[in-house]
């Protein structure tokens, strides 16, 4: 075996080969050099930001654990045990799997696409959390509960997700 780098082995291809398989050295190195590019690309660093999708991550279970409307918790929400219509059960869906899931698998993995998937799903998951509180907010008038704390939590958490998301996807270059 030879335990010279291919560029150190010379014109003679080292360890008296007579260079034949300089060419062929060559043409694997290129084919490692293109999956190490690949390899490299698709992956993410978040630096700093990813503190902030942990806190993140960590607010959105905190919300999920704290009442949403009245004595009732995100959790229940999300298991079924209680129903306060739909917008509030899909935003307990979107939270937790975009929110909660894709974002752990981004830190975890740092690959792009699932950082970006967290990034467009959180953004989703944004809309319908504030959905979720409109529609608490409407009916709290006509004597329906409004949101309670953690309703309003997972909605900010999930927002400065979408936004965190965002930033780490757009910064691939």
């Amino acid at each position: 075996m030879n335990d010279e780098a291919p560029w150190e082995r010379g014109s003679n291809g080292g360890a008296g080969n007579g260079g034949s398989g300089n060419g062929t050295d060559l043409s694997a190195l290129e084919t490692e050099l293109a999956g190490v590019a690949r390899r490299v690309e698709r992956r993410i660093d978040p630096g700093v930001a990813a503190l902030v999708a942990a806190v993140g991550v960590l607010a959105v279970v905190g919300g999920l654990l704290l009442p949403w409307v009245g004595s009732t918790t995100g959790w229940q929400l999300l298991v079924g045990v209680e129903n306060l219509g739909p917008l509030p059960r899909l935003f307990t869906i979107t939270a937790t799997l975009f929110g909660l899931v894709a974002s752990v698998l981004a830190l975890t993995t740092r690959l792009w696409a699932i950082a970006f998937t967290a990034a467009v799903g959180c953004g989703i998951s944004t809309v319908t959390g504030v959905w979720a509180i409109w529609t608490r907010q409407s009916g709290a008038l006509e004597g329906v509960v409004g949101p309670g704390p953690g309703l309003i939590l997972a909605a900010v958490a999930v927002a400065v997700l979408t936004f965190t998301w965002a930033k780490i996807a757009l910064q691939r270059g």
